[in-house]
């Protein structure tokens, strides 16, 4: 063999490297390489919603966004709950204040006010304390907004409970607007689960038995939803 032949040959083998190099890149996304090897702990923050009054424990948002992000190679260690049925904005804060909590979480869904809305509070003073339960939840996420993520209201009033209240649906706007307005002012992420909620006027199968909280499938869409906002922004 020559010398130009081989310098040809020497040629090719690179080009056939280089090819290889970027077909393997393809196949695993350099976003999945930036991932921590532990399991990532997760602090789930609300009221009912959140521990899944009337519906299994394992079909909770926060564990079906936990099943989701495993198929995708996500590994996030059980939950830790501080949720409880009837808690407002005002019983969350204080039980922050309260229970034995972790210096640090590497993920945090907050999803409270519906509560303040059933009981009459006001408006302007659940925007005060929205505000300082996402101050509280960025600090023990170790001051990263986007590992803390806001779940919208769901819309009650489509459930046999609420009865098509006109009312109970611009209130629940009303509040849903203040959690929008104070996610965006400061950097947390927000997914909006209220128009996946509104399914259940058609869809029997999205409330649960007590006509009232969602069902198992509805928390199956919303932790979709969820899921994605978390594999987005995990990391930044």
């Amino acid at each position: 063999m020559n010398l130009f032949s081989q310098k040809a040959t020497l040629f090719l083998l690179f080009i056939l490297v280089i090819s290889i190099g970027h077909a393997l890149a393809s196949l695993y996304p350099k976003s999945t390489d930036s991932l921590p090897l532990h399991p990532l702990s997760y602090l789930a923050l609300g009221d009912s919603y959140t521990i899944g009054q009337s519906v299994d424990p394992a079909k909770r948002f926060p564990e079906q966004t936990i099943q989701e992000l495993a198929l995708q190679g996500i590994d996030i260690g059980k939950p830790t709950y501080l949720a409880r049925t009837g808690w407002t904005s005002m019983n969350l804060l204080e039980a922050i204040k309260t229970s034995p909590l972790a210096n640090r979480y590497e993920i945090i869904s907050i999803l409270i006010g519906v509560n303040d809305q059933y009981q009459g509070l006001d408006t302007a003073a659940y925007r005060q304390r929205f505000s300082l339960l996402l101050e509280k939840a960025i600090q023990l996420t170790g001051s990263q907004p986007k590992h803390v993520y806001v779940l919208s209201i769901p819309d009650y009033s489509v459930t046999p409970f609420g009865k098509n209240s006109r009312v109970i649906h611009e209130e629940i706007a009303s509040f849903n607007r203040i959690n929008y307005q104070v996610s965006m002012l400061y950097g947390v992420v927000y997914t909006d689960i209220t128009p996946t909620s509104l399914k259940a006027l058609s869809n029997q199968q999205f409330t649960a038995n007590d006509g009232l909280h969602p069902s198992g499938d509805q928390y199956r869409e919303w932790s979709a939803l969820l899921a994605i906002s978390i594999r987005n922004h995990l990391g930044k």
